[in-house]
């Protein structure tokens, strides 16, 4: 069983390492060997929603939350302050030692081979993936291929007037590819994303900004990492003035962004200077970040800052900025445009479609961030293998995971624009926290091979901790606030936390608990109502899947649907209300619509 994975960034090394694990003879594929797990825009992983990502990743084997453990230098609970499911892990990493990490790391996978190559065109044999050509001249056989090519296919660099193929700042784009995938068929989107500029730590006033540390004690990402991580370095807050508007505004037309050069379409939730001051022209400043990328280097990544301007206009846009006008820019800011198919192309195991044993992961189905990349991968090395295998494919649900919210939304609706993940996008976000992670899917990654059995048996032992300290509060009695009610009750009241409970019993309710323990404990306890709730909406919802459809039914009759989704299900012939839902473009709306019929019609 041999794999080809092409491209080594986020979602080609998660893919690779994943198929490794389960047992193929994984061949990942890269342009260099130097720029493998290449951080090529901020190096942070996690953020609101993304870790979440990490850590489902983690739950399932991945090796990306352990990555960003050992070469975090600044770690932080977003939405500490807010209720357990919108809490969110992130950490700043050190850029060269998260690619000396992995590269390391992944030399000595059994079964993987890094090679260093490119890919030309993908070989394709009575509809199915059978291996890869290389413009070296050599063609590389296989079961299965997975593209996880990110930003480098027909890849184009904008820094005003100038433009240049590239995959990366100076890096050589893959254009023999591109145009293969889009010989073989697909639809492709013309998409575009952005970096700022770097500056030289020494250049900057760090008297004017905020400081911005970690938190104390740090939370490292995986359940699996032995040793203590700590914060190493500050990261810093500062503030654009009005005269950066004024600048931006009087060079607009030097923007590719704004003059047409770019016609792909950019991440509405990672903008650029010049978006932010065009689309919120009543603010007169904006904030950005000054976050190290290392600590054996002096690059300083400015978050917020990102620009297709002109060098010169982007240090007229220092000089404006106290603090950093006097900055000396290390390597400026551009905009990068690229080739992505419309993921509505694949099935939900992020198999193609109309050409079997091929897969795509990452940036190339038209998505963001490293996260989604390495969650993409995940899945799609998991389900190269189980298709050669000749296994079912491992799919999961919305009300499962973040990643089955990620790639129920990219496969069935398809993107406009680079898609982002946020809490906001998944309907049962209660019941998708960091701290159930393990509870969700750990079961999954033993079962796949992707984690040990004595890794699952510790955090096992680690939930049952939890879950007895939860069977516990119900047993003891307090007064709180002129109530005497059991500490369970207690603890649904709304201001009330485990620590105020704690304090109340006078002594520690559990012994070396840490802020999982506690997001844990509080979480099962205040939710309890609405996750019950959301679990029968589940179990109807399946329920009502598995409703057969006539195959007489004339969806043309169907009152509340589109022509065009009408159309698409004529096309398509579902056999029951899940097989619907997996239409591309078809909305839970519609999928409901035609429940209410299917009910309706049975009733006459």
């Amino acid at each position: 069983m041999k794999i080809i994975i092409v491209g080594a960034g986020h979602a080609g090394i998660e893919a690779a390492y994943a198929a490794a694990r389960m047992g193929a003879e994984a061949t990942l594929l890269t342009m260099h060997l130097e720029t493998l797990a290449q951080m090529s825009c901020n190096p942070s992983i996690g953020g609101i929603a993304k870790g979440h990502l990490v850590k489902e990743i983690d739950a399932l084997g991945g090796i990306m939350p352990r990555a960003a453990d050992d070469t975090g230098i600044h770690f932080k609970v977003l939405n500490r302050s807010k209720g357990p499911a919108v809490r969110a892990t992130r950490t700043q990493n050190d850029k060269i030692a998260y690619r000396n990490y992995l590269k390391s790391f992944l030399e000595t996978v059994p079964r993987l081979r890094i090679y260093q190559g490119i890919a030309s065109e993908i070989v394709v044999s009575h509809g199915r993936a059978c291996g890869v050509r290389l413009v070296e001249g050599e063609t590389l056989v296989a079961d299965a291929v997975i593209i996880c090519a990110g930003t480098f296919l027909a890849g184009r660099i904008f820094i005003g007037a100038t433009t240049y193929a590239a995959g990366r700042a100076n890096e050589p784009p893959s254009l023999r590819l591109a145009e293969n995938i889009a010989v073989l068929g697909f639809k492709i989107l013309r998409l575009k994303t952005g970096t700022p500029m770097r500056l030289h730590a020494d250049s900057i006033d760090w008297g004017k900004f905020m400081p911005q540390p970690g938190d104390e004690p740090p939370m490292p990402f995986s359940m699996f990492t032995k040793g203590k991580v700590k914060n190493r370095i500050l990261c810093y807050l500062g503030h654009t003035t009005p005269a950066v508007g004024t600048i931006v505004r009087d060079h607009l037309h030097l923007s590719p962004l704004f003059s047409g050069k770019i016609q792909g379409i950019g991440p509405r939730y990672c903008p650029s200077i010049e978006d932010k001051i065009v689309k919120f022209a009543d603010k007169d400043r904006h904030h950005f970040y000054l976050e190290p990328e290392g600590l054996r280097n002096k690059e300083i990544y400015v978050n917020g800052l990102s620009s297709s301007l002109p060098v010169e206009v982007q240090k007229k846009i220092l000089r404006a900025i106290p603090g950093l006008d006097q900055a000396r820019m290390m390597r400026p800011a551009y905009a990068i445009e690229y080739d992505a198919i419309q993921p509505t192309q694949l099935r939900s195991n992020l198999e193609a479609r109309e050409i079997e044993n091929l897969f795509f992961a990452g940036q190339v189905n038209g998505t963001s961030g490293y996260e989604e990349a390495a969650a993409q991968g995940l899945m799609a090395g998991i389900n190269a293998v189980l298709k050669t295998r000749g296994e079912a494919p491992f799919i999961l649900n919305r009300n499962e995971a973040y990643i089955g919210v990620m790639v129920d939304d990219i496969v069935r609706v398809g993107v406009d624009e680079p898609y982002r993940l946020f809490t906001a996008r998944a309907e049962y976000r209660l019941q998708l926290r960091e701290d159930n992670v393990f509870e969700r899917l750990g079961g999954h990654g033993l079962r796949l091979g992707l984690i040990s059995q004595t890794d699952f048996q510790r955090e096992m032992r680690q939930l049952q901790r939890r879950r007895h300290m939860i069977g516990k509060l119900g047993k003891i009695k307090g007064c709180w606030n002129g109530k005497t009610e059991n500490y369970f009750k207690l603890l649904k009241m709304p201001h009330m936390t485990f620590e105020k409970l704690e304090a109340l019993h006078q002594k520690p309710l559990l012994a070396k608990k840490t802020l999982t323990d506690v997001s844990y404990i509080e979480a099962c306890v205040k939710y309890e109502g609405y996750v019950d709730i959301q679990k029968r909406e589940v179990a109807k919802m399946q329920k009502m899947q598995k409703t057969t459809i006539p195959a007489d039914l004339d969806f043309m009759r169907v009152d509340g649907l589109s022509t065009e989704i009408k159309q698409k299900l004529l096309r398509a012939k579902p056999a029951t209300l899940g097989e619907v839902a997996l239409v591309p473009g078809v909305t839970p709306a519609a999928v409901n619509a035609i429940s209410i019929y299917l009910t309706l019609k049975h009733r006459i």
